[in-house]
């Protein structure tokens, strides 16, 4: 356990002498993080890329922006909207500072790269965008819907005819929805996305979606959209006031489809009241339980081309549901994958129950043929009972259904008894592995029959973690599948029982998020639902988006500081400031809020370590650890932004918070927090809140209660989050393993040992009827510790943006090789290790256009050589490495 040498390794950037030929590229342009966006409104779009390495190493010493509406004028250096001057940086983040931006037009960009020896990349780069709508007044269409009836159930079609007038140039469709909606041209499906648009608060916030359909448009056309309820118009009745919310109606969109001709005319197709609208063969849909489809209601297809309408009724104009409509600036949530059932048993009351081998969130798709007018209900759980039946005990408890017309997570398919039928729903996702189909009528089914189809926002993956323990593996694997299955334009706590955005869940696992995916488009938006929904008094509620629910229980610090902490780790991740600066107000009326109803710098406002083993510390104490981390992070941003009055005032605050948090808790005689539990001991150290010269007694502590805890875990939701750091970063990393490792109960890998392929809930499986979910997130920090403490991969809070990386591995006992792979904002850096004959090899690769800090800690009587070459051990001893695209390898024994 302990370590009697220390080395401080610092890589710096060594000079190297290029060829006349610059040696390396500019890839991975993005702008607003995406590549090639459609529908941009905002005015100073941020511009990113990479700096890639061809032979020796390079480093980004200047750059320049070149943005214009002529794609070849750009390529040649001249753009006609913005040229910026040289930025003598390496920083490859840059906002738009040009002419304003108009909308729906086409702009080229470029970046002009210059490296440490002044050269600049010759490789040609262009990138674009599309702005948006821009302003609200740019609408041309009225928001239309088919009913002012909320109660009524099937979803509605709508369709407009309309033709072609010259030869198109472009044409683009800008739809935003109340509720969900799918989008037909000619009869061809517009997009991959599916659950569009994303949820946030309807009577505040609404979002479209752009799509380009220019090669669709022909002489004659049509278009369909059909709407679905979403949790716009929530029909299933549950305890979290869904059905009563405050923006409650019937579905409808707007719709403005943008035809721009060869001959610089425009043309808008547009909704009004002269859009017809019929009642679709959808009889019911709800994102919370399920949706039914009778296929006699079908007529060809889609029942909206190829026929006249003039039995169809006119469409209804409705009121905006809020005069704030922006474009859906995120990566989209997709069908990722198909899964095709592992096994089929038929029971003897006759029903089939597949099993799809893995949780996930998403539909199934049932292939089938029967009788018209069969009556299939398909049912999804996570769990079988002792009989091999369904059992939704664990995840159907929080529903209050009126009736028995709405079973949890089940469709209902009504035969049409036309050959092969194909039925997946449109409008809704569950979390399952299990599902039971059954019939009013005999019907054959095989295990072709039936495919799991996973969905969730389409991120970029861009983390890897392999190691020797296999069981470390599969728990990485898992957390990453909660994580995934718990993202639906905003992060959820389960995608059966609730999808709600609960914000404790999401501000632990927030680091997992970004070391595995690239998610900072998802947390923006996100974080502006929080805007939405914070009261002019500060507070905010416990789920967001929510209809009201949440800001009357578990909405403390201990849960609501994603306020601060997830701009705060955005920052960190990628370098950029902007969603800090854009949430420092709501910070900094946060932060308020709990001074204000605090007493002694101390507030018991909140939940608490959320299900825990055994030990619970008082709500008291977690809660004011979160108000201290707030504040501090306050006070952080206040110096970033300039704001120095802030600065000292918050400064301030923090200090007096930490000084009353020791004088009631802290122990100095014996080291100790409270009563030293796992959590208290923990969160104190990982927060910061232990004096420096008690750092490693406090450690000590932990380290011993966690070993009279049989090196298990004794934790709830906040200590899951600060035990394993604050082991390995305090001296105790090999007792850190040992927990992580763990596969008996209570511990991460018991889970697995027991089957699972996400992360539960709650550490006993036994009580399954408790509310006891089988997929969640908030267990989920085990993921980013294996990229902290095993890889060491951390970002410098002073050089933000893995533009200087801290590198710290830690070459456990009981592992015998370990990898960490992590595409940062820089690119691609590799920590990796392995043991073999009393030896350790440590290989790191650190991107160009970066550099980095390695510190590692040595046991009694190793040495550590880099190229045979024996570096010496001192603790406050520097040694230079050059910083090029490669690998460099260090052997300790």
């Amino acid at each position: 356990m302990k370590y009697l040498f220390s080395v401080l390794i610092v890589l710096k950037i060594s000079i190297s002498v290029f060829s006349q030929d610059p040696n390396f590229l500019v890839t991975d342009l993005r702008c607003e993080y995406l590549q090639n966006p459609q529908a941009l409104d905002v005015d100073k779009p941020r511009f990113t890329w990479k700096i890639t390495d061809i032979k020796n190493g390079a480093v980004q010493s200047a750059c320049q922006i070149i943005v214009g509406t002529d794609s070849m004028a750009v390529v040649s250096g001249n753009g006609n909207m913005w040229k910026s001057g040289k930025f003598n940086s390496n920083s490859t983040l840059v906002a738009y500072q040009g002419k304003p931006l108009k909308p729906y037009t086409n702009y080229f960009w470029k970046v002009m790269v210059w490296n440490q020896d002044k050269k600049q990349n010759l490789e040609p780069n262009l990138s674009s965008f599309r702005t948006g709508i821009k302003q609200q007044n740019n609408w041309v269409g009225n928001w239309i819907t088919d009913s002012r009836d909320v109660t009524l159930k099937p979803a509605a079609y709508f369709r407009k005819e309309f033709k072609k007038t010259k030869e198109v140039k472009s044409a683009f469709a800008y739809i935003a929805a109340a509720g969900l909606y799918e989008l037909k041209i000619n009869g061809n499906r517009i997009g991959n996305h599916v659950l569009d648009p994303a949820y946030t608060r309807f009577d505040r916030r609404n979002l479209y979606v752009a799509h380009d359909v220019t090669s669709l448009i022909q002489k004659e056309n049509t278009i369909g959209v059909l709407l679905g309820n979403g949790w716009y118009n929530h029909q299933s009745t549950a305890v979290w006031y869904f059905h009563e919310a405050p923006w409650r109606a019937r579905p409808g969109f707007c719709l403005d489809l943008r035809i721009e001709y060869t001959d610089g005319t425009t043309e808008f197709v547009s909704t009004d009241k002269s859009w017809k609208t019929h009642h679709s063969p959808i009889t019911f849909n709800s994102i919370y339980t399920g949706e039914h489809f009778n296929a006699n209601l079908e007529e060809n297809g889609w029942g909206i081309f190829g026929f006249k309408d003039d039995k169809w009724e006119n469409s209804l104009i409705m009121p905006a549901p809020s005069q704030n409509i922006v474009s859906q600036q995120m990566h989209p949530i997709r069908a990722t994958e198909e899964i095709p059932a592992k096994t089929i048993r038929k029971t003897e009351s006759g029903k089939y129950i597949f099993d799809i081998g893995k949780n996930i969130a998403g539909v199934s798709k049932l292939s089938i043929k029967g009788d018209s007018g069969t009556v299939v209900r398909v049912t999804h759980s996570e769990l079988l009972d002792k009989n091999g039946n369904l059992d939704m005990s664990n995840i159907n408890l929080h529903y209050r259904p009126t009736d028995d017309t709405d079973p949890f997570q089940t469709d209902i398919y009504t035969l049409s008894g036309k050959g092969l039928e194909t039925f997946s729903p449109r409008f809704n996702y569950k979390g399952f592995q299990y599902v039971e189909v059954s019939s009013n009528k005999p019907i054959e089914l095989t295990k072709e029959s039936l495919t799991g189809v996973e969905l969730h926002s389409d991120l970029p993956k861009i983390g890897y973690i392999n190691s020797s323990n296999n069981t470390l593996n599969k728990i990485w694997e898992a957390t990453n599948s909660s994580y995934l299955a718990n993202l639906f334009g905003y992060p959820t706590d389960c995608p059966q029982r609730e999808k709600n955005g609960w914000t404790g869940d999401a501000h632990i696992a927030i680091e997992t998020a970004l070391y595995n995916f690239d998610g900072i488009t998802i947390y923006e938006k996100w974080l502006k639902d929080h805007q939405d929904e914070q009261q002019p008094n500060g507070v905010l509620p416990a789920i967001i988006p929510t209809s009201g629910w949440g800001y009357h229980w578990a909405n403390g610090p201990d849960w609501t500081s994603t306020i601060a902490i997830i701009p705060w780790n955005i920052y960190q991740f990628y370098g950029d400031s902007r969603l800090l600066a854009e949430c420092y107000p709501n910070i900094k009326n946060y932060v308020d809020a709990i001074t204000k109803t605090s007493e002694g710098n101390l507030t018991s406002w909140g939940l608490g370590d959320w299900i825990p083993v055994t030990t619970k510390p008082p709500v008291e104490y977690t809660s004011s650890i979160y108000y201290y981390t707030d504040v501090t992070i306050l006070a952080k941003t206040a110096k970033i932004l300039g704001n120095e009055s802030d600065f000292a005032q918050y400064s301030k605050l923090a200090s007096n918070i930490k000084t009353a948090f020791n004088e009631k808790y802290f122990n100095k005689i014996k080291g100790s927090y409270g009563n030293g539990s796992q959590t208290e001991l923990s969160a104190a150290l990982h927060w910061g809140l232990v004096p420096e010269d008690a750092k490693q007694l406090v450690a000590k502590n932990l380290a011993q209660k966690v070993i009279d805890d049989g090196k298990h875990l004794n934790v709830g939701l906040l200590g899951s989050k600060t035990i394993l750091n604050a082991l390995s970063e305090n001296g105790y990393a090999d007792l850190a393993y040992e927990v992580a490792s763990q596969e008996t109960y209570p511990s991460w890998g018991w889970w697995i040992k027991n089957g699972l392929t996400t992360l539960p809930e709650n550490w006993n499986l036994e009580n399954e009827k408790n509310d006891i979910s089988h997929n969640h997130i908030m267990f989920g920090e085990i993921s980013a510790w294996y990229y902290k403490a095993l890889g060491g991969i951390k970002p410098d809070p002073n050089i933000p943006g893995f533009r200087n990386i801290l590198l710290e591995p830690h070459f456990v006992e009981g592992l015998n090789a370990f990898e960490a792979v992590f595409n940062a904002p820089t690119g691609k850096i590799e920590s990796s290790w392995k043991k073999e004959n009393g030896k350790i090899m440590y290989q790191v690769i650190v991107p160009p256009n970066a550099t980095a800090s390695l510190r590692l800690q040595l046991k009694t009587g190793q040495k550590i050589t880099q190229n045979q070459k024996n570096l010496p051990l001192s603790k406050d001893y520097s040694y230079q490495l050059p910083l090029v695209s490669g690998k460099y390898v260090f052997e300790i024994k």
